[in-house]
């Protein structure tokens, strides 16, 4: 346990440059006590750490030293070669630059953890898009990264959902994220951040202009709360539902996943007949009846009315379709 904290102390500040006590406590999740004597302990074995005292003081290596990729488990080897996603980094112009990085660092490991590693590529594979959704063409993404990797501003043209259809947007691009098949910008334009489908993307050119990045911008997590009320913010209406047990559970497989979640949460306990009321969140009338026919003849519409009345319309087409002698 302790030997890997060293090796992780080392990584850290030879990744990161200067570095607190404090700030090396909380990566390692433990008392700056703990760090002063690991610290001491690395220079006992030879490591040319030394610190710089007062207010923006901090631990650091000796300029040019290096530590070569020692002290890896066999999990974090095989995990190292797992992450490598060819498909994605091919389509951001990276994939022979992956390849090479995975070459170099097979060869710098030893033989036991080199063939774990191959195992892990041999057994394990990621396709990141959905069932039945071909690739979607993009252009540019090639271009929407390198702005995001030079961290330069970005001009593009971009058509959207909502009038006017086509705008153009200078940019000040911040990341590159892969969500379910489907590559997105996410950048910030007049004090406001928000993603950008880089499919819609019909013209896009990287600016000489130098691009401004908050500071304290942390990609994972601003896209994470982004999704989240993204969600929430796309339901802006609800349908009361009548279904049966097994309707409900088909949610699951049936409806988007907020959807299915809260039509799950809401169910009020099933009658004696296994039919239950559960409240199902909608975009419109029109995506409700969309989405709640997929259920047939397990769900009735309580309410709204208007969603009510287009299921009892399609009912009705449907019964003179297939019931007429």
């Amino acid at each position: 346990m302790r030997a890997s904290r060293l090796v992780s102390l080392l990584l850290l500040l030879q990744t990161r440059g200067r570095m607190t006590a404090r700030e090396l406590a909380d990566e390692l999740e433990v008392s700056v006590r703990t760090v002063y004597r690991d610290v001491e302990s690395l220079g006992t074995a030879g490591v040319p750490v030394y610190a710089d005292r007062g207010p923006a003081g901090g631990y650091q290596l000796l300029d040019g030293y290096r530590t070569r990729l020692t002290g890896m488990t066999g999990d974090e080897a095989g995990t190292l070669f797992l992450a490598g996603i060819p498909g994605p980094a091919a389509e951001l112009g990276l994939g022979s630059v992956l390849a090479a990085a995975e070459l170099k660092l097979r060869a710098s490991l030893p033989g036991e953890l080199a063939n774990r590693a191959d195992r892990v590529r041999e057994r394990f594979h990621l396709d990141a898009p959905g069932w039945f959704r071909a690739d979607e063409p993009t252009p540019y993404l090639s271009t929407v990264a390198d702005a995001v990797w030079s961290a330069r501003m970005l001009a593009l043209r971009y058509r959207r959902w909502k009038a006017p259809r086509e705008v153009t947007r200078t940019l000040h691009p911040l990341g590159v994220v892969l969500k379910a098949g489907r590559w997105y910008l996410v950048a910030a334009v007049d004090d406001r951040t928000t993603a950008y489908r880089v499919a819609n993307i019909l013209d896009a050119e990287v600016l000489d202009t130098p691009a401004a990045r908050p500071g304290d911008f942390d990609l994972a997590s601003w896209w994470h709360e982004w999704t989240e009320r993204y969600e929430s913010s796309v339901y802006t209406g609800t349908a009361t539902v009548r279904m049966t047990e097994q309707a409900l559970k088909r949610t699951a497989f049936l409806f988007p996943p907020e959807m299915a979640r809260v039509a799950r949460e809401s169910a009020g306990p099933p009658d004696t007949d296994g039919w239950l009321t559960t409240t199902v969140p909608i975009e419109s009338v029109r995506h409700g009846h969309i989405e709640l026919l997929k259920l047939g003849a397990d769900a009735e519409v309580l309410a709204p009315e208007d969603l009510r009345t287009q299921m009892a319309e399609t009912a009705r087409g449907l019964a003179a379709t297939y019931l007429t002698p």
